[in-house]
């Protein structure tokens, strides 16, 4: 029907039109951009499920750094064992020397004097590597010597140990009071109860003393719960008013124990434990040197005997030592393993996100070319159907 008011063929033309105009700038966003999902009408389910998977290859790929940084830190402390076992080997080979006849007593001293240097030097090295301010080779004989490198879905615990001069065993000189662990049970784990409450009854109390200077510590609060490790090191720690008590890990027992040390060294400060709950008597603790390690009398290579005897503990040292950087190699091979499946991971899901998220250029270039073919065929058409109505006035001009 022709008609002047109503152009109907126009208001087709213009619709469809506005389709292909429509598709072509979807077509020309999605090209410029790259994805095939620019905004949630695209694909509401796509954009989520997308979504998700961005932020799982975001994880993975911040755990993969976690254990490129494990590995650095672990690296810190292997390139300080490194140098810890040559003045080891330096140790052994003056003790070796000194303990044969042909140097006068004169020599052996000087031989002392540069092995006190080297055992100063380990301890100055275990105290100074650090990463990150975090000392490495430095430990504080507790549940913070476990380190833990977190790689996506779990922890990869590393135990962290002293490599100082007492801690191996070949300090020059000997600690001048005594340390104390006391025994506890196999079980126990430094978390669970170090101290029943069958063991700890109102008005017990844990008395020892350093010297002169005697401590009770009243464990009354605790007689109907028990005492845990860190209870009982930090109730110790308050009643002497310094850090003398700590949870020591002892790997021949398997477990945390109670270590504790004098604040002062000297003579007349040695520890001595007078009374205590049942599993803290006197009889149940024994002598140890600082840092956990076996009561000593020091190295000395002054004389040819304390010479000879060093040689085995140096010996004793190094196998330490070496089994330390045994761990340190073992872990950083551990953590490469877990550097490299989480690559692969974080890898995959990104290809899983392009496959949800990305534009394929070939299909979208075509659909473009589509719709630019209707866009002006669009165009064409409605200039023809706006020229309908001119018919109509031709029609009325007759």
């Amino acid at each position: 029907m022709l008609a002047i008011k109503n152009n109907l063929m126009a208001e087709n033309a213009a619709r469809h039109l506005g389709q292909s105009y429509n598709a072509l700038s979807q077509s020309v966003e999605r090209l410029s951009s790259g994805l095939r999902i620019n905004s949630a009408k695209d694909d509401a389910a796509g954009l989520a499920v997308r979504e998700l998977v961005r932020a799982d290859v975001t994880q993975l790929k911040q755990a993969s750094r976690n254990g490129q940084d494990a590995i650095s830190m672990l690296q810190t402390s292997d390139g300080a064992m490194g140098v810890v076992d040559e003045l080891l080997i330096r140790m052994k080979e003056l003790a070796e020397q000194s303990s044969t006849g042909s140097y006068s007593d004169t020599q052996r001293t000087t031989m002392g004097a540069e092995y006190g240097q080297l055992a100063a030097e380990i301890t100055r090295i275990s105290t100074s590597t650090k990463f990150n301010n975090i000392s490495l080779l430095s430990a504080q004989g507790n549940s913070s010597d476990t380190i833990n490198f977190h790689v996506d879905s779990g922890n990869i615990s590393f135990l962290r140990q002293s490599m100082d001069a007492v801690g191996l065993g070949v300090a020059a000189t000997a600690d001048s009071h005594t340390d104390f662990k006391s025994n506890v049970s196999a079980t126990d784990t430094g978390t669970a109860l170090f101290l029943s409450a069958a063991a700890v009854t109102a008005g017990d109390t844990f008395t020892f003393k350093f010297g002169a200077n005697s401590y009770n510590v009243d464990l009354s609060a605790y007689d109907a719960t028990g005492v845990t490790l860190d209870q009982l090191t930090s109730a110790i720690n308050t009643t002497v008013g310094s850090t003398v008590a700590k949870s020591s890990y002892d790997s021949t027992y398997n477990a945390y124990r109670l270590e504790l040390t004098s604040p002062a060294t000297g003579a007349g400060n040695d520890l001595a434990i007078t009374a205590g709950p049942t599993g803290l008597a006197a009889t149940a603790d024994m002598p140890i040197g600082a840092n956990g390690a076996a009561a000593a009398p020091g190295v000395d290579l002054t004389t040819q005997t304390g010479a000879t005897n060093a040689l085995v503990t140096i010996s004793n040292a190094i196998d330490s030592a070496d089994s330390y950087r045994a761990e340190l190699g073992y872990m950083m091979n551990r953590l490469e393993s877990a550097v490299q499946v989480l690559d692969i991971q974080a890898e995959n899901l990104q290809s899983a996100e392009s496959r949800i998220s990305d534009v394929d250029v070939s299909t979208e270039m075509a659909n473009m070319t589509r719709n630019q073919v209707l866009a002006n065929a669009g165009i064409s058409m409605l200039t023809q159907a706006n020229q309908m109505p001119q018919m109509a006035l031709q029609l009325l001009k007759a």
